[in-house]
């Protein structure tokens, strides 16, 4: 680690720091009237139990973070969200515009790799991370890699380079350098942003009005990723222009102006270094977590780890390089990784949306607009959405002392993607009732495209709470040392869900897909169900298990021969 690394690590984070809360006067309206500084005293039990909560302002470094996260994600759904159309349609034309000609179930495959790709690679960059460079580090280089990907797909797509038979092998191509690109990304960003907020435990304060109130860190985390999944939405709002980009110019116009955006967005990350708070990585502690588990197993002991089980059992304790606590972290962080295990379905729902739903929107009356265009709705309603309970939904339950925690949202959110797979569903009953099914492909119909917006909105606020929750639990139960990690598990769920939509892709032909859409409906709403019988009891271990985090953070990175030795002692 570099003296430039240790000097960007504020001195804030020493476990007996003086609590104090942010002067930004941009607060939401949770914390507009807490007065600028809390006394520092932490709220005892019955403190925590019956005043209220509240959320503190995001600092600017978080802000910065957020800029470069939105220009990352402009890029990738502006480009992927034409995907379908690009392999599906030949480049002759007679289908609209296209380039590949692979057919429905040709470009449902293809598509659906790529998400899986995506999704599978943020472990390498979470590794990469951890035990490396640092996520800053990481982040820089993989957006190079990034950049050479997108550069690949401008090339490969113009006019000249698909009539020489250039497109299907630079598409490939370009979608694992991508894949490459954004998987080391996506794992570190997310947690960067959490690391630039300092508070770790509740704190006493007083508002202007006389209330005495509680600052809680986990709030706050919840306030940054909404934000933080706002921002992804703007960043995705970049499927207003790109479909028409594709229609009125060509596929490279829209691949370009997102190479371009995702430029700028590297160009903000490099130029705010200087602002963000860098934690330096922790040397071999991937490769620890790894040997801590493998004695989990061999013993049959979550606690075998522990040097305090080994100085009983085997009585020597300087066997491991870990102490009692990175065991405990540990054993958090497997708690988060057994709650996303319910999350492929939810991802194979989620994912039907940029694929076979613009499909079916193709089979639609468009009026002039693009089939890829409607996949907008789910940000714009995410966008309405968040402000709205931001700002007065969650104050108000806090208020009402009505909790929400995260197993709740997380059901809640599966449940309400249940509800946008029956409307597609309906959807599709409704075009085959006004169409005939020729060779297994519905004819073009009546149906106006805007009947799909319900659907979008459904998958919208679903998303708000299942998927913006995930990272939210994602990052709170991570270790301090792990926190790419743990967030690239969390991710890695999204390949599965890919990988099941994948075996789905037979069923994606008339009229086979909407009971298709009928199955993924009954499993999104059933697996909700079961998620929250199965997980419910975690809600009242948050604030312990969150609680974990308070004190362990230490501002430069331990040598590993000083953690042994320091286990020794």
């Amino acid at each position: 680690m570099t003296d430039h690394e240790v000097a960007a690590v504020p001195p804030s984070y020493a476990p007996n720091e003086e609590i104090v809360v942010s002067d930004d006067k941009t607060a939401f309206d949770d914390v507009k009237d807490v007065s600028p500084t809390a006394d520092g005293q932490e709220p005892n039990d019955q403190e925590k139990a019956s005043l209220r909560h509240v959320a503190e302002n995001l600092p600017l470094s978080a802000w910065l973070v957020a800029v470069v996260e939105l220009c990352e994600r402009f890029t990738y759904y502006g480009m992927s969200g034409l995907f379908q159309n690009y392999v599906q349609r030949p480049l002759d034309g007679s289908q609209g515009r296209g380039a590949l000609g692979m057919a429905h179930q040709g470009a449902t495959g293809l598509t659906t790799f790529f998400q899986f790709w995506c999704y599978v690679t943020p472990i390498i960059g979470a590794i990469v991370a951890d035990q490396y460079l640092g996520k800053y580090k990481t982040i820089v280089y993989f957006c190079i890699v990034y950049l050479v990907g997108l550069l690949i797909l401008v090339c490969t797509s113009i006019p000249a380079a698909l009539e020489h038979g250039a497109g299907l092998g630079g598409f490939i191509v370009a979608i694992l350098i991508i894949g490459l690109g954004t998987g080391g990304i996506k794992s570190n960003v997310a947690p960067l942003i959490a690391d630039q907020y300092k508070r770790k435990k509740m704190a006493m304060s007083t508002t202007k009005k006389g209330e005495r109130v509680i600052i809680d860190p986990a709030l706050t985390i919840q306030r940054i990723y909404m934000i933080f999944y706002g921002c992804i939405n703007v960043g995705s709002l970049s499927l207003l222009a790109t479909p028409y980009m594709e229609l009125y110019i060509g596929f490279w116009s829209g691949y370009l102006l997102c190479l371009c955006m995702f430029a700028m967005g590297t160009l903000v990350l490099c130029l705010g270094r200087k602002y963000y708070v860098v934690r330096p990585p922790q040397g071999s502690i991937i490769t620890d977590a790894f040997k801590a588990l493998g004695m989990m197993i061999m013993n049959r002991n979550m606690d075998a780890p522990k040097p305090s089980w080994q100085l009983e059992h085997n009585g020597n304790s300087s066997v491991v390089p870990w102490d009692d606590h990175f065991i405990d972290e540990l054993k958090r962080a497997l708690v988060a990784c057994r709650v996303f295990a319910f999350y492929p379905i939810y991802w194979v729902v989620y994912g039907q949306f940029s694929s076979n739903f613009v499909s079916q929107a193709g089979q639609m009356a468009g009026h002039g607009v693009p089939n890829d265009l409607m996949q907008n709705f789910d940000p714009i309603s995410i966008i309405v959405f968040i402000p709205l309970l931001e700002t007065c939904v969650y104050p108000l339950m806090r208020r009402l002392r009505i909790p929400f925690r995260p197993i709740t949202r997380i059901s809640l959110g599966f449940v309400v993607a249940s509800l946008a797979m029956m409307y597609a569903a309906i959807v599709q009953h409704l075009i085959y009732a006004d169409s005939t099914i020729t060779d297994g492909v519905a004819a073009q119909s009546n149906v106006h495209i805007a009947i799909q917006t319900p659907a979008y909105v459904f998958i919208g606020v679903s998303e708000i709470f299942a998927s913006v929750s995930g990272l939210e639990y994602a990052y709170t139960k991570a270790p301090p040392s792990m926190k790419s990690f743990v967030q690239s598990m969390y991710l890695l769920t999204n390949a599965f869900g890919s990988a099941l939509a994948e075996a789905l892709t037979p069923a994606a032909f008339d009229p086979a897909i909407l009971w298709m859409f009928v199955g993924l409906a009954c499993a999104s709403f059933a697996a909700g169900i079961i998620f929250w019988l199965v997980f419910h009891h975690l809600n009242a271990q948050e604030d312990d298990m969150n609680a974990l985090d308070a004190d362990d953070w230490m501002p430069e990175a331990p040598r590993d021969e000083e953690r042994r030795a320091s286990t020794k002692q």
